[in-house]
């Protein structure tokens, strides 16, 4: 049985910093790439970053710098460091399994200005 489950959101000032995991199983882990994405209200679900099996990782413009994605296959765990946050960072959080398509059912992030 496949699953995604996104812990970590919450409520920070902008300019903190937050640290979202993903736990997956049920998948071969370590052979497959995964990223995150987020969905502000109103708004269509957006690419936020992805990690290769490899290792190799790409971010959306608004993110760069800022944020870090990263994967540990022993755990079997992604997470994705969020820095220097903004109001406009405010969204549910999804992480996506991206060769099946399959996403965990999300974590809110909210940042006050």
């Amino acid at each position: 049985q496949v699953q995604l489950v996104e812990s970590g959101g919450g409520l920070v000032q902008a300019g903190g910093s937050l640290r979202l995991s993903c736990a997956a199983s049920g998948i071969a882990f370590s052979i497959n790439a995964f990223g995150w994405y987020r969905q502000a209200p109103g708004k269509q679900r957006e690419l936020v970053a992805t990690i290769s099996s490899g290792g190799v990782t790409n971010y959306a413009d608004s993110v760069k710098g800022r944020f870090t994605i990263s994967r540990d296959n022993v755990e079997n765990t992604i997470t994705l460091q969020m820095n220097s946050l903004k109001p406009e960072d405010t969204a549910v959080y999804y992480c996506k399994w991206i060769l099946m398509g399959y996403w965990g059912q999300g974590t809110q992030v909210t940042v006050s200005s």
